[in-house]
């Protein structure tokens, strides 16, 4: 077997394991594979600041259906859930995380409460978790037809589109949250939501638990001291805003939250999905939940 491989998802907890040698400890061979969530595919690629963000109409899911060079990712619960139930992967079943996430506008923008969003574009990342998200939280203000969602690629390209102001509002989670909070940037509508794993390939599950019991020791130390590892941050973040940030004025972005993604949430989700007509029927997965999701452990 090859080192377990991981994909970073732009949080503490994976930076801290390492840094504590929990994974060492727990007798896991490992390395970081290249993460999907510190890349590009839309805006950030533009030289040109003088030009619009481009659309993007593929995201976190589409990354996990052509493959991940990982064996453990994750993605927002609604792109894992999908994908599991097309068999692209099993999702993790006893672990997920909560990221904060909210829509903001710059602050010369005339947007001031939700309510004033109407037919306002929102940029999010396509299939990902700021689609749904986003969705999720407008739903409950406006009709279907009244939102208007722009896709434009990954994390960092909404980052820097909306500080580039080459959108009216994005939505944003993690560490670019902070960052444009620290920009004056408003914040409109909550978007927390929950993050899936997802275990890729012939994959040993014993390897799974280890990455796990060193991930929940890093917690812990995350929740006693945040202050002391908010610098790896500066590790998930383009260099080029290191000088605009002030760490110590960041949360800790996701945590971990070691409870069961039940049956009930599995199926729920889908319904969700199902009604929103998010995906084509080539996409759209049929595996039922005992097969999707890894219960083992």
């Amino acid at each position: 077997m090859g080192k377990f491989r991981i994909d970073l998802h732009g949080r503490l907890q994976e930076w801290v394991a390492q840094e504590k040698g929990y994974f060492t400890d727990e007798g896991l061979d490992y390395e970081f594979a290249t993460a999907y969530a510190a890349g590009s595919s839309g805006y950030a690629l533009v030289q040109s600041t003088e030009t619009a963000a481009p659309e993007v109409k593929r995201g976190a899911f589409e990354s996990i259906e052509r493959g991940r060079a990982a064996d453990i990712s994750c993605a927002c619960h609604w792109a894992v859930n999908m994908a599991s139930a097309a068999r692209h992967g099993r999702m993790w079943g006893h672990a997920y995380t909560v990221t904060p996430g909210a829509i903001v506008v710059p602050p010369e923008s005339s947007v001031k409460k939700p309510s004033d969003m109407v037919n306002t574009e929102v940029g999010v990342g396509y299939h990902s978790g700021s689609h749904f998200s986003a969705l999720q939280a407008l739903e409950k203000v406006f009709n279907p037809d009244e939102i208007k969602l722009r896709f434009i690629g990954q994390s960092q390209d909404r980052l820097a589109a909306v500080l580039d102001r080459k959108v009216d509002s994005a939505n944003v989670f993690g560490a670019p949250l902070y960052v444009v909070e620290q920009q004056g940037f408003r914040k409109i509508l909550d978007t927390t939501f929950m993050i899936g794993f997802i275990l890729h390939g012939d994959i040993d599950v014993e390897d799974v638990k280890r990455y796990f019991r060193a991930l929940q020791l890093a917690q812990r130390d995350i929740d006693l001291e945040p202050a002391r590892y908010k610098h790896y941050f500066l590790k998930e973040l383009p260099e080029k805003y290191h000088s605009m940030i002030d760490i110590s004025g960041f949360g800790p972005g996701e945590r971990l939250v070691f409870e069961p993604y039940t049956r009930e949430m599995f199926e729920r989700t889908q319904r969700w999905m199902e009604k929103w007509k998010l995906f084509p029927e080539d996409q759209m997965g049929t595996a039922e939940y005992g097969l999707a999701v890894l219960l083992q452990g």
